[in-house]
This record gives C-alpha cells, structure tokens and sequence, in this order.
C-alpha cells in the first residue's frame, strides 16, 4: 500500500473487498472467493450482521456447540458455548458428567450492583469539594429522575451517588462514584446516559456554588466502569473424598491433595495464574460469546478481580475439610439477557432459548459454573495424565486438516493414533508412509 486510502467507509462492500484483493493480494480470485464465500445467501441475516460492526467485508464463524449434563442447583442444564479452541467444549462436558452423580454444581448470587463514576479535577481545598457536593447532591440526584424512571420501573435504577476523594494517589483528582441496579439489562447505554447527565449537572451546579477558592472544578469524563467487585457469583463442588473415585489410576485422596496444591501453587504463583485463569476464562467467554454478551468486559472485570490484593492470584479454591472435597470460586460476572447484541444475534437468541430464557442472575449462575467446569477438567488432568494426550487428540482433526490427508487417510491415521500423543511431524510420517503404500 502506497498510499492511504481516503473515503473507504463510503464504499460499499463489494467495493471495500476489491480494494482489498487489489491492493495487498494483486487481484488474487482465491482470496476474493474465500471472502465472498462466507457471506451468508440470506441478504437480509448478512445486512444485520453487517451491522453490528463497521467497514465490514465477510463474516468471521466461530464453532457454536453444546457441552450437555450440568446439573446446576438440582435442575439439568444445556450450555451452549461457541470458541474455537481445541477441547474446550469437550472438557467442560466431561466435567458436567464427572459432578452429575456427585451433587452437581451450587450457586449464589452474592451481589449484583455495578458502578460508574464521574471523573473530576479540582486543586483546591478538600472541604471546599465537600461543601460542593453537599450543595449540589440534591439538584444532581433529581437531573436523572427521567432517565432512570424506566429502569426503576424494573427494580433497578440509581442506587447512590457519593464523592469520593483520590488526591491520595493523584493530586486534586476526585470522583463521583455512583452504583446501579440495572436487573436483565447489562446497562452499558443506561449507566453511561446517567453518568453524563450527572456531569452535565455538575458542571452547571458549579457555575452557581460560590465556595471554590482556585476556578472551578474540571470533568475529565464520564463512564462505567467493567470492573464489578459487587456484582459476583459464587459457585462450587463438593463431596466426600470417597465418593471421587480412583481417577485415571489416582486415589481420591491423592488425587484431592494434588489437586488442591496445584489450585495452592496458582493462589502464590502469578505465572501459573495467569494460565491456571485463561482455562476458566475458556469456559466463561464461550457462554459470554455464544449468549451476545461482551466477553472482553468480562475478561477486563474479571482479571482485574484476580489482583484486587496486588497480586495476580487464582480465581478458583481449593480444600479438604473432615475429609470432604470442595471445589470453589467467586466470579464477577455482568452480564445481560436483554438488549443489544442478545436481541439481535439469531445465535444469541436461540442460545438464551436453550438456556430457557434465563434471568441476568441465571446467566451469571451458568457461565460461573462453565467456568468452574473448565478449570476442573484442566486440573484433573494436570494432576493425573497430564494436560497434552486429551488436548492434543482433540486437537487430532485440526492436525490431519492441516497436513492435507483425504477423508480416507484421516480414518487411518485416527484409528493408528487414537492411543498415542500426535505431533505434526509423526502424523507427516505416518501419511507419506500410507502413501507410499
């Protein structure tokens, strides 16, 4: 590319794509059939998903599956997951069945209050703000009565607004914290509009409260905030330390105390936590996806939840009390079943059908417990047969695509390694010796 390309967003897309495979593919017909290929015949279904981005030229398909047998609070459930990666659906399944005659999984919701603040810069004296907001408290709360009617007409709404003083780690900053109940609603568009007017009150409030020393005070900006520490579910698994099992050759008992060790190392060890953390995320983000939920404010919320001490820690714990296995975790999880992209997204949609039609609290209960599956199955088999022979067989047909084996060599080559670990460069072997053949 020489030069930029000025205007492309008017173009259309047929337009956008043949400036794509002119400028970097030298008119390639390959490439503009892959991308044309994966639009969908349904013009009107691919003008919707056109619409939920920009400067779009194709789709981008994730696999949508189901990992069936939760037993969630005593009632069986279905939860449908959509991610790309190798194993993922596969060990959550195999997690749901582990715990399905075992009690199943046991949820709580512990909170669900979000928050928002607005940010504000103000170099004078501290009692000065004080008197500020107690003058202006009243005429900021009444500013988004009409905003938030709707939303209180549901249960929810503006539960408190409070200033908050953080001069102590930057030098005249304060906030205007405010917390929200915002029910089935993730709320995004809601908490922002209140915010804003909030800003815009307390700018005007300003103009008029005679008590500031040095101008007046300064609105940097308005805007949720994706990490929700009161907005949690807990969910767990527990029984007797007979009732595991001898598992792939371990004792319930071994298996219990390696188990809890390996989720003690993840609790001190920032770089087991990180990995130990990314296989629950696998869990969580695929019900965030598949349900049209904004799994990059979940991954933000929830990272952030793991250092909320200063250290990076597991998620997840681990114990063994009067000889009774437990298996727990808090997430912060919100999440919405009404609204934006899950009115949308036919996929959304009929994922929320297959979960029933949850409530916001019901999804927060489910994508925990996905969670939680994931993060078990992965540590099962990292204190057991370790994690590489099931992920790597699963990973056995991405491997066998990639190599270039027929649908004929593929059954082979499965059956010849379905009890071994594949690697690439045995499974070329094996394929130009059938070929050879």
């Amino acid at each position: 590319m020489d030069a930029p390309v000025i205007g492309f967003s008017k173009l259309s897309k047929t337009e956008k794509v043949n400036w794509l495979v002119d400028t970097y593919f030298d008119g390639n017909t390959v490439v503009h059939n892959t991308i044309t290929r994966y639009w969908n015949q349904d013009q009107k279904l691919q003008d919707l998903h056109d619409g939920f981005s920009e400067n779009t030229i194709t789709n981008y398909y994730f696999p949508f599956g189901l990992a069936p047998n939760f037993l969630i609070d005593d009632k069986l459930v279905t939860i449908p997951m959509a991610i790309e990666e190798s194993s993922v659906v596969a060990a959550a399944s195999k997690a749901a069945k582990f715990w399905l005659d075992r009690g199943g999984f046991k949820t709580t919701i512990k909170s669900t209050i979000k928050s928002g603040q607005v940010h504000i810069m103000y170099s004078g004296l501290h009692g000065e703000m004080d008197a500020f907001y107690a003058f202006a408290k009243a005429d900021l709360l009444q500013s988004i009565e009409s905003i938030n009617a709707s939303m209180k007409k549901r249960g929810g709404g503006l539960l408190d607004i409070k200033l908050v003083n953080k001069t102590d780690v930057l030098s005249g900053y304060y906030q205007l914290h405010a917390t929200f109940e915002t029910k089935d609603a993730m709320g995004a568009n809601f908490i922002n509009t209140t915010l804003e007017q909030l800003a815009n009150t307390l700018r005007e409030k300003a103009k008029e409260f005679q008590g500031f020393s040095l101008g007046k005070p300064e609105v940097i900006m308005s805007i949720l905030s994706n990490y929700v520490p009161e907005c949690v579910v807990n969910v767990s698994v527990s029984c007797k330390i007979d009732e595991l099992g001898t598992i792939n050759g371990v004792s319930g008992a071994d298996f219990a105390r390696k188990f809890t060790r390996a989720v003690d190392i993840a609790t001190v060890e920032p770089y087991r936590a990180v990995t130990h953390n990314k296989g629950i995320m696998n869990g969580i983000d695929a019900v965030v996806i598949a349900t049209g939920n904004d799994f990059r404010a979940i991954e933000a919320g929830v990272h952030a939840y793991a250092a909320r001490d200063g250290q990076y820690r597991s998620l997840t714990r681990a114990r063994v009390e009067n000889d009774v296995f437990t298996f727990e975790a808090d997430f912060p999880l919100a999440l919405g079943t009404v609204g934006g992209l899950t009115s949308l997204h036919p996929l959304s949609k009929l994922a929320l059908q297959i979960l029933e039609n949850p409530s916001a609290q019901d999804l927060m209960r489910v994508t925990a417990v996905c969670g939680l599956a994931q993060n078990f199955a992965a540590l099962h088999s990292l204190v057991t047969t370790g994690i590489q022979a099931g992920h790597m067989k699963m990973h056995l047909v991405n491997m066998l695509e990639q190599i270039g084996a027929n649908d004929d060599e593929k059954l082979l080559l499965k059956k010849a390694f379905q009890d071994k670990t594949p690697s690439f460069s045995g499974l070329r072997e094996s394929l130009a010796d059938l070929r050879r053949k």
